[in-house]
């Protein structure tokens, strides 16, 4: 029988082998933070998988220095005058390193929680907020005392975050849904977050479908707030991609003086779409807007000004779209500009960036011009946002590093070049390294109508077959499948391999539930019952992949579904990251399945057990 520890060492163990092995060529850097000194002479950029912070002189076009960090290096932030930087460095146990900039020193680190990122100092420079992705909270740290004051808890995944210019209000954007996916309206969240009471006070709510958020930056002066996301049309059968029926690339604008959602608004052509938006930036006037489309390789340059008054002049019966609405949905509101691909045309100059510059991700505003960092590539990208589509400027952050299969493979995941007018990439469904996205799709690989939750990607490869009914026998059929069912295009062999490679090298993340790495005492009590054979879990969820690659009727087939349907059994593996539960994402809660959804217990043995006993059964799952 293999134990969590075991499992966990023998995964730590493949982490260090494929380290070593790829040792000898250069590391890729992949660039996902930046931040501007406030002289404007400086970037200091973070690299998620160099473990540094890039120091690059505007003037000279060179990196001056290079800060190695504990970690990944997952974002960062700037006091008012310069003389500190805050960077998160992502870990089960998150760290904080504060660098002295004038020495390029680490001078403190403070612990955080499990995938520190999104760090944001309060306007008087006494607070720094941290969001912890995988604790779905955010710290909240004494500058002065080093301290953590306290933690806020918020709805699921928070991954960037956004001070007003008084101070008195933090705004999170949560990744991720956190609710049902049977439901007529499935959307993450931004979360308001009162500083002076250190509680979130108000939900805001996004257009159905809404999720992936990236980012969320306010603007210098003050009145609104601007976040990056997707939307999802789940509701529409999975049929066709043109127009965005399938996913959009959007932002949603906030007004702060009245703390709503003024509209939402998308960045894709009618014919063409602007896959996977992710960083924005303000010109310091706060009258051009700049966000990046990591998928499609591009940057939007936004009058803002005119946007707002597009807006207000808009007709109400500008929108008023004739499609059909499924599960009950009502059609939008007529001032609704989400469903309106044609929206921002005349208001905004959509850029192509230079060849084999890939995966843009973040970007600053200095003046104007616009410093773009692209993950894939390495490299840097100086925009002149007051010339019509000029060539922008590329530099090399570092000695280029050979791609190997998997970086290749990770590449073709997120690049919606491969998929037809770029509409999206793999990773638009399968968000946060080839995860879930927490929508009900109605893929027509089973028939229509019966619409199933995105399943995760980790270990598919491993653990055939694939899909809720087990429809493809192996993942590598999976993928082809995708390409030319989902993205809508034919491709080269080499680029399912590599994505192939690059599936196989996901590693499970260590669970937030773990306890200094180790099973609570909760959880080994659980671990004991799902051992037990009274309960019968671990018969169909064998360790050491927690699934035995058979279907079975439990008894969850809910009224979408065929009489004759049977359920592939899912590894429990990183079951802490994947909700909602059952193949119809109709279950938030762990804790419900085996309450509410396990008739006849069928769906292990669980009848018997006490509240307490079922609550360290879920402890032990969701340690895994």
């Amino acid at each position: 029988m293999f134990t969590r520890s075991v499992i966990s060492t023998i995964v730590f163990t493949s982490l260090l082998t494929t380290t070593f092995a790829q040792s000898s060529q250069p590391a890729s850097l992949s660039p996902a933070a930046l931040v501007a000194s406030p002289d404007g002479g400086t970037l200091y950029i973070a690299c998620a998988t160099g473990n540094r912070v890039v120091v690059f002189n505007i003037a000279s076009r060179k990196v001056t220095r290079s800060v190695e960090m504990p970690g990944s290096a997952t974002g960062l932030c700037l006091s008012a005058d310069g003389a500190r930087l805050f960077v998160t460095c992502a870990a089960p146990a998150s760290r904080v390193c504060i660098v002295e900039t004038a020495s390029g020193k680490v001078i403190e680190e403070l612990s955080a929680g499990h995938t520190a990122m999104g760090p944001v100092l309060s306007p008087d420079g006494k607070t720094l907020f941290v969001c912890n992705r995988f604790n779905h909270d955010v710290s909240v740290f004494d500058v002065a005392t080093k301290r953590e004051l306290q933690r806020i808890s918020v709805k699921r995944e928070p991954v960037a975050a956004a001070i007003t210019p008084d101070g008195r209000r933090l705004l999170v954007a949560n990744h991720l849904p956190s609710g049902r996916a049977d439901v007529a309206h499935v959307a993450a969240v931004v979360g308001v977050i009162d500083t002076a009471r250190g509680q979130v006070v108000d939900d805001l709510w996004l257009p159905n479908g809404s999720g992936a958020l990236n980012d969320l930056r306010v603007s210098p002066d003050g009145k609104y707030a601007v976040l990056t996301h997707l939307i999802g049309r789940f509701w529409r059968p999975a049929t066709q991609i043109e127009r965005g029926a399938m996913n959009s690339n959007a932002m949603t604008i906030i007004a702060l003086d009245r703390m709503e959602t003024l509209n939402t608004v998308l960045f894709d052509d009618w014919d063409r779409g602007a896959a996977n938006p992710w960083g924005a930036a303000w010109s310091a006037d706060s009258r051009t807007l700049v966000v990046t489309h990591a998928g499609a390789h591009e940057v939007s340059v936004i009058d803002f000004p005119a946007l707002l008054a597009r807006l207000i002049d808009m007709p109400p019966a500008l929108l008023q779209v004739t499609v059909p609405y499924a599960f009950g949905m009502p059609p939008p509101a007529p001032t609704d500009a989400s469903n309106d691909p044609s929206f921002l045309g005349g208001l905004r100059d959509r850029r192509r960036l230079p060849k084999d510059n890939l995966g843009p991700r973040a970007v600053v505003v200095i003046g104007r011009r616009a410093y773009v960092v692209n993950y894939f590539s390495d490299t840097l990208n100086v925009m002149e946002l007051d010339r019509l589509q000029p060539e922008a400027e590329t530099i090399p952050l570092g000695p280029q590093s050979r791609m190997t299969t998997a970086r290749l493979g990770e590449l073709y995941f997120h690049d919606a070049r491969i998929c037809y007018q770029g509409w999206q990439s793999c990773s638009s469904c399968h968000p946060g390294d080839a995860r879930v996205d927490g929508l009900n799709w109605d893929l027509p690989n089973d028939s229509l109508g019966n619409p199933k939750n995105t399943k995760s990607l980790l270990l598919a490869h491993k653990t055939p077959p694939v899909m809720s009914l087990g429809q493809r026998k192996t993942a590598e059929a999976a993928v082809r499948v995708g390409i030319q069912h989902i993205l809508f295009t034919y491709q080269p062999g080499s680029v399912a391999r590599a994505m192939d490679v690059y599936l196989k090298s996901r590693k499970p993340v260590p669970s937030p539930h773990l306890v200094n790495g180790r099973l609570s005492l909760a959880a080994q009590r659980g671990e004991k019952l799902f051992h037990s054979p009274e309960t019968r879990c671990a018969q169909c969820h064998p360790p050491p992949l927690f699934t035995d690659l058979r279907s079975h009727d439990v008894g969850t087939r809910g009224p979408m579904d065929r009489a004759a349907d049977r359920f592939d059994t899912p590894s429990l593996i990183e079951l802490w990251r994947t909700a909602p539960y059952l193949h119809d994402g109709s279950v938030v809660a762990l804790r419900d399945l085996p309450v509410f959804a396990n008739p006849d217990d069928r769906h292990g043995k669980t009848s018997h057990l006490t509240a307490d006993e079922i609550l360290d059964l879920c402890e032990y799952l969701l340690s895994l």
